[in-house]
């Protein structure tokens, strides 16, 4: 005998019925099919609502009803030939009238029993059941309808009744036994008590009486027929990178099902566990496929020890702590007590070993009852300041990690909280078995996704990390920045098992967002769609989206940008940046951002700072972290101004090569910035603090060779004027390096505590002398390296090789 369930989407409408219909014509050349059917997509949701609508004297039950019988009648008439529809479309109107006149009977009664909720939400199933079973008799089919209020008996505890197995294990088997059909059809979720009342078994009961049906006929598997591909590693709403369970024991399944695996429900698992019945989740639009496989021995066994990750949302965390419980006995004993009393599902327990508090995690909807009863209970104790009054924590869910083979792999829960604490997720509660099938822990409901994705990557996906990037400013540097992550995005993948996606863009105007990623190839038109800039609403959406490994990426030269920094880095949001306003601002605000990375575990880096692309603050750190000291920094900081020194002469006004400088992106869009030393002395304190030395901007000594005039203008336009008038002062500055031998040369120099930048005449035989076009150098005279200085030399200046410095801080990251 083989054993179909079909329910959900698989029986939504006309189509996919056909689709179902199919699979069991397929299924009957091998042994006679047992089709245990749901209602109508949709129609329970829709039976439920009636029902109440009308309880609370509200006419709009009439409006729901005519959506049940219009669903109703469409599939009969879509599915059975008009010769023969009139027989069914009589039968089908009569039970729908029934339905009508208890629900009539509901609104003038103004009451809503459970026994009568049951009866109502009946009518879905037997309705869908009879229909099925007259389409097929349509089509030539032997078919015949099986009423299960016939064959199950259960007790009058209506929505979720207790089965009678001693009763409705003889009445399936004789019943099956006495007919001979192809097809039987069979009504899911509803059965009968011993009075003849109606009564439903509860959530997934169609599951659930396809599996009771199984194991009282003994049959070797059953088939649960849905609209996924079996049971996913989490939910594929949520992690879009979820895949299939090929293969997963029953322990695995009711774990899974029971921490909200919606594929599955722990009481269909019940009958056929004993019977080592194996059970097949598939997927009707793509009958082909797998599915998932599940029985006491996997057939097949994954390396991996984890099997899936799942959570139940909307949970709230009791606690019942005080001194007086310490080693005193009872206490647990009567809380359960009066949370059985209550009937209320405990979810979740847990409880210090100091024996000074027991958390319980149950549904929030029971919350305040539990909380009442609770405190009723220990009224006495809590009046005598034995214990406190409960703690009640709302807006909580659980999340589980799940595999029967995790006992035999150390370290796994740490890798569990480490992923989870990188990313900031708080940690309320938690709670694992001696049996390490399962570990679970409580977290902030709005920090699901963000759990699911993070420990779906941790455990199943091959070590790729996924970045999520929102990235501010998006002209010169910030669109080579974005064509260089386009370009490379495959070969980061493939090689480096980082995939990298800009969730979030924004430029002085419009800011755009989308958490699945961004298509670079259209982001100028998408960022003009989007809503106006804003810097604190770009940190609000980015904590609200709250993915995991978020990045931000700050390629302004603003200082309103870079002082929302700290609020990144609280919320564990790496912070990527080549803005030196943050870095060389007062030295404390310094400490405190790299304060806040190291307490939040939030990346904070900045080697564009120094040398756009050069690798110098990345030597640096290096050095000081191996233990060596730094005495003694020589430096070419500027690649802008070496450029326009480099280009200056006779020929080459001073004027027309700031102009160049300007027009290639070598400069600050305020080029004033460069060369009156400010950018200059920006990159030396950075330099300085992160030799280890505490050191002010204002404490580098300046020596400008700007003309007081020039320094005085307000806007670009009248600061190349202003160049233009003193050219003169520049040509003679010329002139005086050429006299020398010499070339000019904008030098940050520190050395005993002492600082300073200025413009120097360079002679032939200095490191400096043949610095050629953009380039910087920096020599270092530390510990290790006193004879000969470290020299770290290359192209400084320029949006290409500031935006790939960007790039290998946003691979670093990728690789910690």
């Amino acid at each position: 005998m083989n054993i179909l369930k079909f329910g959900g989407t698989s029986v939504a409408n006309a189509q996919n019925i056909s689709l179902c219909i199919n699979i069991v014509k397929q299924k009957k050349q091998t042994a006679p099919v047992v089709v245990v059917v749901s209602a109508l997509g949709g129609v329970t949701d829709l039976l439920l609502s009636a029902a109440i609508s009308a309880s609370e004297k509200s006419e709009d039950y009439k409006q729901v009803l005519e959506k049940v019988e219009s669903r109703h009648l469409e599939v009969i008439k879509t599915l059975v030939p008009a010769t023969g529809q009139s027989s069914v479309l009589s039968h089908a109107k009569r039970e729908l009238n029934r339905l009508e006149t208890l629900l009539d009977g509901c609104y003038l009664l103004e009451e809503l029993s459970e026994r009568t909720k049951d009866l109502i939400l009946s009518f879905g199933e037997v309705l869908s059941s009879y229909i099925i079973s007259e389409v097929l008799k349509a089509q030539d089919e032997d078919a015949a309808l099986a009423d299960s209020r016939e064959l199950i008996k259960t007790n009058s505890r209506f929505g979720k009744a207790v089965v009678n197995f001693e009763i409705t294990n003889a009445l399936i088997a004789d019943y099956f036994k006495a007919k001979k059909h192809d097809i039987f059809v069979m009504p899911g979720f509803i059965a009968q008590q011993a009075d003849g009342h109606t009564t439903t078994l509860g959530r997934g009961g169609s599951d659930y009486t396809a599996a009771i049906v199984a194991a009282a006929l003994d049959v070797e598997s059953l088939e649960i027929w849905t609209d996924v591909n079996g049971i996913y590693t989490a939910n594929p709403k949520i992690v879009k990178q979820a895949e299939p369970i090929p293969y997963i024991t029953f322990e695995e399944a009711m774990e899974l099902s029971h921490f909200g695996a919606k594929v599955l429900y722990p009481p269909t698992i019940q009958p056929i566990l004993n019977k080592d019945i194996t059970l097949h989740i598939k997927n009707t639009f793509e009958p082909e496929a797998h599915g998932s496989t599940i029985n006491k021995v996997p057939e097949v066994k994954s390396s991996n020890p984890i099997r899936g990750i799942s959570n139940v949302d909307d949970i709230t965390l009791i606690t019942l702590e005080g001194p007086g419980m310490v080693g005193v006995a009872g206490f647990s004993k009567r809380l359960f007590e009066v949370i059985s009393k209550e009937n209320i599902n405990v979810i979740f327990i847990t409880q210090a070993s100091s024996e000074h508090s027991i958390c319980l995690g149950i549904a929030e909807a029971e919350a305040k009852k539990a909380e009442t009863a609770i405190n009723a209970e220990f009224d006495f104790e809590i009046k005598q300041l034995k214990i406190y009054p409960a703690i009640i924590e709302n807006g909580l869910s659980i999340i589980a990690v799940v595999g029967e083979n995790m006992k035999n792999f150390q370290g796994l829960s740490g890798r569990m909280f480490s992923s989870l604490g990188k990313n900031n997720i708080n940690i309320r509660a938690i709670a694992q078995g001696a049996s390490e099938r399962n570990i679970s822990a409580v977290i902030d409901k709005k920090d699901v996704k963000k759990a699911l994705n993070t420990l779906h990557e941790t455990f199943f996906e091959d070590a790729t990390v996924q970045l999520n990037l929102f990235v501010m400013g998006v002209g010169n540097v910030g669109e080579k920045f974005l064509d260089q992550i386009r370009s490379q995005y495959n070969y980061l993948k493939d090689n480096l098992k980082i995939n990298v996606r800009i969730a979030g863009l924004s430029n002085s105007k419009k800011m755009y967002f989308d958490e699945e990623g961004i298509d670079l190839a259209n982001f100028k038109s998408l960022l003009q769609s989007g809503e106006a800039t804003s810097t604190d609403g770009f940190v609000s959406k980015i904590k609200e989206l709250n993915l995991r490994n978020s990045i931000f990426v700050d390629n302004t030269a603003s200082d309103v940008v870079a002082g929302s920094y700290a609020q990144y880095l609280k919320n564990s949001i790496a912070v990527v940046t080549c803005n030196k306003v943050a870095c060389a601002s007062e030295y404390s605000n310094y400490k405190h951002l790299k304060s806040l990375s190291r307490q939040y575990n939030a990346p904070f880096l900045f080697e564009t700072n120094v040398g756009a692309g050069l690798p110098i603050i990345d030597t640096l750190k290096n050095l000081v972290a191996s233990g060596d000291r730094v005495h003694k920094i020589q430096a070419v900081l500027s690649g802008s101004l070496n450029f326009i020194f480099n280009n200056f002469d006779e020929n080459n006004s001073f004027h027309d090569v700031v102009k160049q400088a300007m027009a290639e992106g070598y400069t600050e869009p305020d080029p004033k910035i460069d060369l009156s030393g400010i950018d200059v002395k920006r990159k030396l304190v950075i330099l300085i603090r992160e030799s280890g030395y505490e050191m002010e901007i204002d404490d580098i000594e300046t020596h400008s060779f700007l003309p007081e005039e020039c320094l005085a203008t307000t806007n670009n336009e009248d600061f190349l004027q202003s160049l233009k008038d003193h050219a003169e002062h520049f040509n003679n500055l010329y002139a005086q390096a050429r006299a020398q031998y010499s070339k000019l040369k904008f030098v940050a120099s520190f050395k005993n505590g002492k600082a300073n930048v200025s413009l120097q005449f360079i002679p032939a035989d200095h490191p400096f002398y043949n610095l050629e076009g953009k380039d910087n150098i920096v020599l270092f005279s530390t510990d290790r390296y006193a004879d000969q200085p470290l020299i770290i030399k290359g192209a400084g200046a320029g949006a290409d090789v500031t935006a790939s410095g960007i790039f290998a801080d946003v691979i670093r990251i990728g690789n910690k």
